[in-house]
């Protein structure tokens, strides 16, 4: 749908954001109304409730369902990583997505429990995007081709989306999208990411600090600072939640690279991120702050920083829990028991 649109490649992403649909309010309610009258006290199973009636809302279905999760990793490289930001080469990001498809690493595993596909959606990880502190990172067409990659990578049939990442370099470009929408800098959003020593960490600010400079022109514009100073990865994954709400399906969000890749929905239209959750919050150092920006509440805190989609996909078991509690208790009257616990 995105290539079909008409006018310039940023237009024809704005123009998908001003059809979007909402949620479905009956839907909602019928979840609401059947839960005041299951087996338990009022509010008991806390914020499994509101997650079952989210996901109905989604779905657009009374009763709710998780049985076609999506598991969508999209990888790929970045320029500003040859300024020294990260702890590892950017052959890692190949060697992982290697290993996705031998189904040795941690995302196989917690798809495989979850009982989701996994799709791994690999873009020019031998064309590294343009290093951001001396020319965007992407001109509109190479930003909107990944939107594209993104959108495209979404089927009709899933009943949830755990979107996910894998791209060395990528936290740096994560936080100079949050430090370009929300303010603070380098010091503010840049954290340790796969594990930088105190240099790195300079080197990560100092590069986030120079490019708000460079490219302060363009800092008003949510889809300019996404191409300017994201990553292809980052932007299939604006792509594809875009695709899920144009097909009201409910997104689980992974850490903060995730994060900031889908914030500029939210600043381009106010509620650009109402089918999304936040799956978790991240060790990476700037996460809650950004998912406070974005009034984001995670589901857990577990201390995991390893991308992937893999906070994601532990969210998608909650979700599970939530739905299957719903839809498989019983009333009181089914149940011959006294409502008045």
């Amino acid at each position: 749908m995105i290539a079909a649109a008409t006018g310039l490649p940023f237009d024809a992403i704005r123009r998908l954001l001003a059809d979007l649909p909402g949620p479905d309010e009956s839907a909602r309610q019928a979840v609401a109304s059947r839960d005041a009258v299951l087996t338990k006290p009022a509010g008991s199973l806390g914020r499994l409730e509101e997650i079952a009636m989210w996901v109905a809302a989604w779905q657009g279905r009374a009763k709710p369902e998780v049985k076609r999760p999506l598991v969508a990793v999209f990888a790929a490289n970045h320029g500003i990583a040859e300024r020294g930001v990260s702890a590892f080469p950017q052959s890692v990001t190949k060697a992982m997505v290697a290993n996705f498809a031998a189904g040795g690493a941690a995302i196989n595993q917690l798809a495989a429990v979850a009982g989701a596909r996994l799709r791994v959606v690999p873009l020019d990880l031998d064309r590294p995007t343009a290093d951001f502190t001396k020319e965007p990172a992407m001109d509109e067409d190479a930003f909107l081709r990944a939107v594209a990659t993104g959108y495209d990578s979404v089927p009709a049939d899933a009943d949830l989306v755990c979107l996910g990442e894998m791209g060395i370099g990528n936290t740096t470009a994560a936080a100079a999208i949050a430090a370009a929408l929300f303010g603070g800098g380098g010091t503010r959003w840049a954290g340790r990411g796969t594990g930088i020593d105190d240099d790195g960490l300079a080197r990560k600010r100092a590069a986030i600090d120079f490019a708000l400079k460079r490219h302060a022109g363009i800092l008003g514009d949510p889809l300019h600072v996404a191409a300017a100073l994201g990553g292809r990865e980052l932007a299939a994954i604006l792509g594809a939640a875009l695709a899920a709400r144009r097909q009201r399906i409910p997104v689980l969000i992974d850490g903060f690279v995730c994060t900031a890749a889908v914030a500029p929905l939210a600043k381009l239209r106010v509620d650009g991120l109402a089918h999304t959750v936040a799956a978790h919050v991240s060790a990476e150092a700037a996460h809650r702050a950004l998912l406070d920006e974005l009034g984001l509440k995670p589901l857990v805190d577990l201390g995991m920083r390893l991308g992937e989609a893999s906070g994601a996909v532990v969210g998608a078991l909650i979700l599970r829990a939530a739905v299957a509690c719903h839809t498989g208790m019983a009333t009181f009257a089914e149940a011959g028991v006294s409502d008045k616990l």
